[in-house]
């Protein structure tokens, strides 16, 4: 493949709205489905279509813990994508209201 095709198949992804805030949290944190779905209070299903997407364009990484899948930035040798995500504002406090939310009411996957 050609790396204009490969360019525009990323910039595809990133022109998503959703998918664009789904990266800008697995910055912050490796994150599962069940943390993104609260975090963006979307559905599973359209999370999970989401992460498809992601995991197929090469952007993000999956790791099975039990039952749970988490997912994480592969962007190392994405300097395009790493400097887009750069660019956008933090969503750092929305992680941390997370984590505190699971603290007091963990989540089932605790």
């Amino acid at each position: 493949m050609d790396t204009y095709q490969e360019a525009s198949d990323v910039y595809k992804l990133l022109s998503d709205r959703n998918r664009l805030m789904i990266l800008a949290l697995l910055k912050e944190k490796d994150l599962c489905v069940c943390e993104i779905v609260e975090l963006l209070q979307m559905s599973q299903p359209n999370v999970s279509q989401h992460m498809r997407k992601l995991k197929a364009g090469g952007l993000v990484s999956e790791t099975k813990k039990g039952q749970w899948v988490f997912y994480s930035l592969r962007i190392e040798n994405k300097p395009s994508v790493a400097y887009a995500l750069k660019q956008l504002p933090s969503v750092q406090n929305k992680v941390e209201k997370l984590e505190l939310k699971e603290r007091r009411e963990p989540c089932e996957r605790s």
